[in-house]
């Protein structure tokens, strides 16, 4: 009995420390809530991008950000670490893989960008155009020389 009693206390804690360890709150944000802290985009980018991080670490995997450029803005070819999974939440942008035709985003579309492909792109409508960028390894970029 004694065991039986012990055994359920020691589930009841681990179940208790588990639930601490893994407990995350859900979120949900548009690009246009006043808390989303923007900052700028790489050096190498022209002056108008903005980033923003939504969800986990940049500097670890598996971070979400928002990606924001001006209407007709013009971002320079690059590449990343990571791959991209990629949502286009407000706008019309055009995005350029090296060996590629262009592929033409609308708002809601989804696109996949492999880990280091180089690519560069042109928001193509006259408002900002909004990507919801998901990597799988730390947020970076790199300039295609």
């Amino acid at each position: 009995m004694n065991n039986v009693i012990i055994n359920s206390a020691l589930a009841t804690l681990l179940l208790i420390v588990v639930s601490a360890a893994v407990a995350e709150e859900a979120i949900s944000v548009s690009p246009t809530d006043t808390a989303i802290e923007w900052g700028p985009c790489p050096a190498f980018f022209p002056e108008g991008c903005e980033i923003a991080v939504l969800h986990g670490d940049p500097a670890k995997p598996n971070a979400d950000i928002f990606f924001k450029i001006p209407g007709g803005y013009e971002f320079p070819a690059h590449w990343h670490t990571s791959a991209e999974r990629m949502t286009l939440v407000s706008g019309q942008l055009d995005v350029t893989y090296i060996g590629q035709a262009t592929t033409h985003l609308k708002e809601g579309m989804y696109a996949y960008g492999p880990a280091k492909a180089v690519h560069d792109g042109k928001c193509i409508s006259q408002e900002a155009c909004v990507l919801v960028i998901a990597f799988e390894e730390p947020v970076d970029a790199f300039e295609h020389q």
